[in-house]
């Protein structure tokens, strides 16, 4: 009547969502992409060849902070509706920072307000 649990096998394939797999990259974050985005044209370095990126790292989109194997792959996802959320995104007013975060949870430098009378 014993025997192993017939579910004992789903624990090996438990890495394989995509919540890891997205760690495994890593991502700029959203105000890091914001700051890179907002500096001109002519002051972002040239894209260096990294063989170990997909396309030796020369099909890059600034919006989402990823690479593409060929130009086709690239033109592609600039059509989708993710590349088209971040890009608004990023052409609105700036995220939220971890200065931001701080201030909201308390942490930040206190303010006691104006001061109202000087006692000399």
């Amino acid at each position: 009547m014993g025997g192993k649990c017939p579910h004992r096998s789903v624990k090996k394939r438990r890495y394989s969502h995509k919540q890891f797999r997205r760690s495994k990259f890593l991502v700029k974050g959203d105000d890091a992409v914001f700051d890179e985005l907002k500096r001109p044209e002519g002051e972002r370095k040239p894209l260096p060849v990294d063989e170990d990126l997909p396309g030796m790292g020369q099909y890059y989109c600034f919006h989402c902070d990823r690479y593409f194997a060929n130009v086709t792959v690239r033109d592609e996802h600039f059509k989708t509706k993710k590349h088209r959320k971040r890009v608004k995104l990023m052409m609105g007013p700036a995220p939220h920072t971890q200065l931001d975060a701080d201030l909201a949870a308390g942490m930040g430098m206190p303010d006691n307000g104006p001061k109202l009378m000087s006692m000399s």
